[in-house]
């Protein structure tokens, strides 16, 4: 059965954290809210983890899931080949809606699908999140519906399509909207726009000049 906490609650959110802490190092699944949308999150370590949350959300291998931090500085571990201009996005943007596609270290052991040895990479602009974060290290998270389905702005969204798939749902409160980050892609040269989000590529080009935007 799966157990919600109202993290509004100053007590229900302290057990909430710590409950969803447990459960992401026990290999189960938790939803938590961001600053896009809602999220359901595992432990990125855990192939296991990752091929459930795949499964609840109905999605293949081939849409791996994105990675959350709690800190710009957990990226040291994660990722090579790190440019200057990505570094400059994080700068300017983390936490917040900005997702980076960048290459992950070639030691790492995950499985977070078919990545061609890529990872998307997010710090959110969430307290709630980054506590998480802060307290379990990278998750897997992907939002919190349904494959096909409108990405949850409310706990109770998320909840209605996940259901019992899930052990712990951190409930914040509604998010700010239904956009979801902004995805650039830092493998090459020069940063591509895979996806817009809440931030444009005019926002993206006040950091990065040399944005490319994919077809």
């Amino acid at each position: 059965m799966a157990r919600r906490y109202d993290c509004n609650d100053a007590t229900d959110r302290k057990t909430g954290l710590r409950e969803a802490a447990s459960a992401v190092r026990r290999g189960e699944l938790v939803v938590l809210p961001t600053d896009t949308v809602y999220g359901i999150g595992a432990d990125a370590f855990s192939s296991e983890a990752v091929g459930d949350l795949l499964e609840a959300k109905g999605r293949g291998r081939n849409m791996p899931s994105p990675v959350l931090i709690g800190s710009p500085n957990t990226l040291h571990g994660l990722v090579t080949d790190f440019s200057e201009q990505a570094w400059d996005l994080v700068d300017a943007f983390w936490p917040g809606g900005l997702t980076l596609v960048a290459r992950h270290q070639p030691s790492l052991q995950w499985d977070l699908g078919d990545t061609r040895g890529t990872v998307a990479v997010r710090m959110p602009l969430h307290p709630v999140a980054i506590e998480l974060l802060t307290e379990v290290g990278p998750m897997a998270v992907s939002s919190g519906n349904l494959t096909g389905h409108p990405a949850p702005e409310t706990c109770d969204d998320a909840l209605e399509m996940l259901g019992d798939s899930v052990s712990v749902y951190l409930d914040g409160g509604p998010t700010p909207g239904n956009l979801p980050s902004s995805i650039v892609d830092v493998t090459g040269k020069v940063p591509v726009l895979l996806r817009a989000g809440v931030l444009t590529a005019e926002e993206l080009r006040k950091v990065v000049p040399d944005l490319e935007v994919a077809n």
